[in-house]
């Protein structure tokens, strides 16, 4: 291995890893690929490599040739309708990669993937919390097990080493991903305020009151490098979270003050069917304003929306062992809210 580093980050468009570029972009000391299918639609300095990795002869042709990688990131994800219908085709694509990588990657040092809360089955309903890595898995299918569970298999008598990083909701900066709760809440608030509306807590009547956690996708840049690039983390898991928790019943009238809203009593509405016929108030919002001409179904996921809102049971991931290995980075979740809710002002993405 080279003392250079040069990281190839795939799923470079997605909130994860378009945020995870943004992290790089400010290390001068990184030579960063992306692989993506699209050039991006956003500043950075990665070069861009097309890669379509449900198309495995595809894979194989055009990951030969990058024989300079040290670092791997793997952030892609192609979403569908169930998590355990995502499982089999997002691990293909997993062994895709690192089957086109590893054909001519002599310099090699580390390769990351990324996981989340679902490793410990928060998407089945109430679950051991707060979960730590150690615990036992949840009954499969699931995507996490089968890229983890490829990569020790590929690892075992190599010099190059693993980490998994496991955040918990990213909410960052990205249009048009669909696992973004920042536009959820921001475009749910625009879209209740043209409408003369207070901003109504919109998921289950307990997920008001559960407890809840989020990571900010810089606090997650500076992790993935960090268990990338230190020893203590060689070959190892680590939850990542903004070193809080709350619950929405609290953070909900903040969220409104922002917006300079009223907050209404709880209503429970499905999000993905009553924001349906929104795109039209949408379009009259962007013009109203002078807003960046970002299409409805770019602008946020109801679907998600729906998913997070829809958690009546506690939500939290330990973070301990991650400190005691070295990250301490944290940040208040409710700053890091209204720190986004101003990126997408200044981007003209929100009113």
């Amino acid at each position: 291995m080279t003392d250079s580093k040069a990281a190839l980050v795939f799923g470079a468009s997605g909130i994860i890893g378009r945020g995870f570029l943004r992290h790089l972009d400010g290390l001068n000391d990184w030579d960063i690929t992306g692989v993506m299918r699209n050039p991006p639609n956003f500043n950075t300095r990665a070069k861009h490599l097309s890669v379509d990795l449900t198309d495995r002869d595809a894979s194989l042709a055009s990951l030969k040739d990058v024989p300079q990688v040290t670092h791997v990131f793997y952030t892609a994800y192609k979403d569908y309708s169930t998590w355990e219908e995502a499982a089999e085709p997002n691990t293909e694509m997993f062994k895709n990669a690192m089957d086109g990588l590893l054909q001519n990657a002599p310099n090699l040092g580390h390769v990351q993937i990324l996981q989340g809360a679902k490793y410990y089955g928060r998407h089945l309903g109430p679950y051991k919390t707060p979960s730590k890595e150690g615990d036992p898995r949840h009954m499969p299918p699931s995507l996490y097990f089968g890229q983890e569970d490829y990569l020790r298999e590929l690892q075992v008598g190599q010099s190059w080493s693993w980490s998994a990083i496991r955040p918990q909701a990213v909410c960052g900066f990205s249009i048009g991903n669909p696992l973004n709760l920042t536009s959820v809440v921001a475009v749910y608030a625009a879209i209740s305020k043209e409408l003369g509306l207070p901003l109504r807590w919109p998921g289950k009547p307990e997920a008001f009151h559960t407890i809840y956690q989020v990571t900010d996708y810089d606090i997650l840049g500076k992790s993935m490098v960090w268990a990338a690039t230190t020893p203590a983390c060689t070959n190892e898991s680590f939850n990542v979270t903004n070193g809080d928790v709350y619950r929405w019943e609290h953070m909900w009238g903040r969220i409104a003050e922002y917006f300079d809203m009223e907050t209404g009593p709880p209503q429970q509405i499905n999000l993905a069917q009553m924001m349906a016929d929104k795109e039209p108030l949408w379009d009259e919002i962007v013009a109203k304003h002078g807003l960046a001409s970002t299409p409805f179904d770019k602008a946020a996921n109801w679907a998600f929306g729906d998913y997070a809102f829809a958690s009546d049971w506690d939500v939290c991931m330990d973070t301990t062992k991650c400190r005691r290995a070295g990250f301490l980075d944290f940040i208040d979740t409710e700053e890091m809210f209204i720190n986004q809710f101003d990126e997408l002002r200044e981007a003209k993405i929100i009113p």
